[in-house]
């Protein structure tokens, strides 16, 4: 497997990708999230969030994330993908990723074009993730100072190297739950942003 993919690559393994590929979670499927929030009544919210590669010229895509601000009330300071809730009016999760990734790190939409999606991803918050994978040249990011503390990028070569991979644990709701981390540098990025890049990477080095 080339660590460096091209965009048309990606493209490629976006518009082949097999039915049975399965959004990667930490301690269940995405139909066994369903279930459980049945089981408890609760309505799934529909989400959608951006992977957005940036592409510098040099044949070495790298994938934009951002570091949440410390007050807000959901995941403060963890490491996301830019995204959000799907409103009524956005017609589309595409249409809601695009719109949450101009808000957040001040994307030039017209620079981006929409690759394809992923399997959808159920949170343990019954959030249903729609991950939009799209692709630009490389842009300067401008932070929403509200929501957002910091924009990176990291190289996709990193996530496709399973050796960057590990799997952690913590204890919630009564038991220990496992899930998928891949730090970067001093960044900790775990959690669902971390089964999406999962998912992704598989796709990647299957293709």
């Amino acid at each position: 497997m080339n660590s460096t993919l091209s965009l048309d690559r990606i493209r490629a393994a976006l518009r082949s990708m097999p039915d049975t590929l399965e959004a990667i979670d930490g301690d269940g499927t995405r139909d066994e999230r369903l279930v459980a929030h049945t089981r408890l009544g609760r309505t799934l919210r529909p989400a959608a969030v951006m992977m957005l590669l940036a592409d510098h010229g040099d044949g070495q895509p790298r994938l934009v994330l951002t570091q949440r601000t410390a007050h807000l009330a959901d995941h403060a300071g963890q490491i996301s993908l830019p995204g959000g809730r799907v409103e009524a009016e956005d017609g589309s999760p595409e249409a809601a990723a695009l719109r949450e990734a101009t808000e957040e790190i001040g994307a030039d939409g017209g620079r981006i074009e929409i690759l394809g999606v992923l399997p959808r991803y159920v949170t343990i918050t019954a959030y249903d993730i729609t991950p939009v994978v799209a692709a630009t040249p490389a842009q300067h990011w401008r932070a929403d100072p509200h929501e957002v503390a910091d924009v990176f990028e990291i190289p996709l070569a990193h996530l496709l190297d399973d050796a960057h991979w590990r799997r952690d644990s913590l204890w919630r709701e009564g038991r220990l739950r496992e899930y998928w981390a891949v730090p970067w540098r001093e960044r900790y990025i775990w959690g669902a942003t971390a089964g999406m890049l999962r998912t992704f990477r598989n796709l990647l080095v299957s293709s």
